[in-house]
Formats: C-alpha cells, structure tokens, sequence
C-alpha cells in the first residue's frame, strides 16, 4: 500500500532590516558566489518539493519581490514584534493548507535539504511531537538561545537573555529552524505571549506552550554547526563565502580535478568541472562557466560565462568573458580576452588579444596583439576567420569582416574588407626614408632647449 505524501509549506523569515551590512541591498540578497543568499536556501527547498513557498518580508520588500518572481508568496510584516508575530503573517497566505510547515530563516542559506527532510521525519515518528527544532552544538554558545532537553525531548526552550546561568551552561543551541504541522504551529503561536526581556514575540516560546499542554517536542541536532549560521553583517558575510568555497574546493578536488593552490581559487554557484582538470593558483570563476576534461587553466585567469572543451590551455592573465566558446584543444594564452566569440577546434591565439563578436576557425593561429574591432560607437558586429587563418601580429580587423581559410593576413595590417580563401592581405602606409631627418631634430631641439634655460 502506498502511502500519499504529507503536502509541505516552507515558511521563510526575511522581514529584518539588516542594519549590520550598511547596505541599500536587502540582507538576504547579498551573493555568496555569485548567486544571492536567499536564492541558496530556496534551491536546498526545492528538493523538497513543497507545494507552498512564503517569504516573510518587511523592508525591501520590492526587492524580494524581483529576486523570488513567483517562486514564493509574500507576506509582509509591518513592525518588527519578534520572530513568532513574523511567522504569523504567513498565516492568511497559507490559508486552508492541511499539511507539514518549515519555518527557515533568509539570511541562514546552508541547510541541506537532508536536514530539512530529518526534521520532518521527525515530526512523524512514533510519539508525534507537536514541534520539531533544530539543534546544533557551536564551539562558542555566544548569545544562541538554549534547547533543554532530555535525550532528544525539549524539557524547555529559554532566550540566552532570558536564561539563568545554569541554563547557559547548556552547549545545544537552537537554530531557530521548526517544523511542525501547520494548524499546530498557528495555533500555538496565538498563544505565545511577549512577557519577556525584550517584549517580543518568540517563535521559540511555541515549544513551551506545548509543553505546558503535555505534548511532546523534539529536538534534531545537526552535526554540523556551520550550516546553520547566520549571516548578519560584512565579516560574516566573507565568512560564510569562505565557507561555501572551502566545500567547493574540497568536492572538486574530490571529483577529479587538481587545484595547485586551492585556497586561492574561486568558484562560482554553478561551475561545472570535468575530471583532470588543472587549475593554477588566483583562478576566478564567474557564473555560467562549464569545463570539460583535461583542461588546464593557467594562473591569474578569469572566466565567466564561458565553455572550455576538452583538451583546452587558458591562460596566463587570460580573461573569458560571457559568450566565450572554446572548441577541443584551443591554446587561449596571458593577457588574451575572449567576449561573445567561439574558436573552433585547435584554434590558438597565444598572446595579447582582444577577440570579441568573433567566430575562429579550426587550426587558426591569431597573432600577438591582434584585435577584432567590433564596435563602431553604436553597434556591435562580427569577425569571422576562416580554418587554418594566419593572422599576423598587432592586426586589427575592423568588423564586419570575413577572413577565408588558408589566407594570411601580414603583421601590422588593419583590415577592413573582407580576405578570401588563400589569399594574402597587407594593408600597410608606404614606408619613408628622410636621411639626416633625425639628427637635425635632435639638433634643433638641444639648441632651443638651451636657450630656454638662459
């Protein structure tokens, strides 16, 4: 017999000012690689797959609103009463919903959706617990409100401000993360008063209330602390980046591919590796970049938006901008800038290159200093080289243009119309030849520097 799924709302807390970060972004949206805080936890919910989302917001809230699109409601909430009046805005929006509620937090973006899930299958175990909180053991408590459990029954939740001095002692924490069935949580919280140090609403008082009814609450502990910290200012902000990058850095070594100073190189929230890949100290990956197999990715490098096939060299100092393509075995080298261009397979441009709006073809070698001129003030326009180009050193092709394969375009030549298969191009002012031109300059320009000076 199957069992139909219990239906799930997530309840998502983002009504914070975030005084802390100084900033005119809402807290939550601030990135960590590259991608916005909020936007993290709400991709760990999705693999849950719960048929309610609500996003509890105060100010900013135009700005949530943009970020989450139709991913999740919004309920607002208009002064600022405590964590459990927060939770309770939600109510209206979750309105005949008959199922399970998490309530997460905005600015708390690590929790995996395999804790997630441990809570709710222990809001269903044997002896029905009306609440299911999150625990955790940090290495210093701080100022974290206290779980006083029994085993994994919560005896009784305190405030660290509201808490004697033996109930600080207590090392399990609370996260502030619940789960518990949606008409219990809302029914309790109606019951949950504000007598205490700072006149809130605590969403942690639900636990006492239903304590105080002889139900049970537990308690699911996370071993690992870092997953539920909370973000609140600048520093804690790099910190929970450095975190996110060390795991990152971590699983891609784990998956195959070497990183010769791992510490200094950078990923992005979506950067897909292949295996063998090397990858060089001061790397900085941007979003929407894929690498395949046997890449090596040269020191001081900078990708963003970019394909790399297998095969591939990058860099040194090489920059590849959103629209880069780079077909199997492409030699891109130091202080080479690829924007919206595909070089195709084995082509090679080795040295200070600007190549922009550009198709490269197989086998085509782009000389030192060569730019494609793809802007004419207004519009944007394309270069296309055909297989097995020469482009010769410090060559500018001025776009639109068309190179034919096998042609040869010589150094030093800006060209502006198009070159066709096998054919040589050299575009170059006559050189002049002015014998004693030089010294008598140098003359002259001693003479009047001389008197100048008298």
């Amino acid at each position: 017999m199957t069992h139909t799924p219990i239906p799930l709302a997530v309840v998502i807390l983002a009504a914070g000012k975030g005084t802390r970060m100084k900033s005119d972004l809402h807290k939550v949206l601030h990135p960590i690689a590259g991608k916005a805080m909020l936007l993290h936890l709400m991709d760990a919910v999705g693999e849950l797959g719960p048929q309610r989302q609500v996003l509890v917001a105060g100010h900013g809230r135009e700005q949530l609103e943009a970020a989450v699109g139709d991913r999740a409601a919004i309920a607002v909430q208009e002064q600022q009463l405590g964590t459990g009046h927060a939770v309770q805005q939600a109510e209206s929006a979750l309105a005949g919903f008959e199922g399970d509620l998490l309530v997460l937090y905005g600015d708390v973006p690590f929790v995996s959706a395999d804790t997630m899930r441990a809570m709710i299958e222990r809001l269903h175990g044997a002896d029905e617990p009306a609440v299911v909180v999150l625990g955790f053991e940090p290495a210093d408590t701080l100022q974290y409100g206290r779980v006083i459990a029994d085993g994994d029954r919560i005896v009784k939740m305190v405030e660290h401000k509201d808490a004697t001095g033996q109930e600080r002692a207590c090392r399990l924490c609370n996260s502030g993360l619940m789960a518990a069935r949606a008409a219990d949580m809302f029914a309790l919280l109606s019951r949950v008063g504000n007598d205490n140090a700072a006149g809130e609403y605590y969403l942690v008082d639900v636990v006492n209330v239903a304590n105080a009814d002889g139900r049970t609450c537990a308690v699911v502990t996370t071993g690992n602390p870092g997953e539920v910290a909370g973000i609140n200012s600048r520093a804690e902000l790099a910190a929970a980046e450095r975190q996110w990058q060390d795991f990152r850095r971590e699983e891609a070594m784990a998956d195959g591919a070497s990183l010769r100073a791992p510490e200094t190189v950078f990923f992005s929230y979506d950067t897909r590796l292949g295996r063998d890949v090397t990858i060089e100290p001061n790397v900085v990956f941007g979003p929407g970049v894929t690498v395949a197999d046997g890449v090596t990715i040269r020191a001081f490098s900078h990708i963003e938006g970019a394909s790399i096939a297998s095969g591939c060299e990058v860099g040194p100092y090489a920059r590849l901008r959103p629209g880069a393509v780079l077909e199997e075995k492409v030699k891109v080298g130091n202080f080479v800038e690829v924007k919206k261009a595909v070089l195709r397979t084995g082509a090679k441009a080795n040295h200070l290159t600007y190549l922009g709006d550009a198709d490269v073809g197989a086998g085509a070698n782009i000389g030192a200093g060569t730019i494609t001129c793809n802007y004419d003030g207004y519009f944007k326009h394309r270069t296309v080289i055909g297989d097995r180009a020469f482009i010769g050193s410090n060559s500018s092709l001025i776009a639109p243009v068309r190179i034919g394969a096998d042609a040869i375009v010589a150094a030093g030549s800006a060209v502006s119309r198009d070159v066709a298969d096998g054919e040589l191009r050299l575009v170059r002012a006559e050189q002049l030849t002015k014998p004693g031109w030089a010294d008598r300059f140098h003359d002259a320009m001693k003479k009047k520097k001389a008197e100048a000076k008298k």
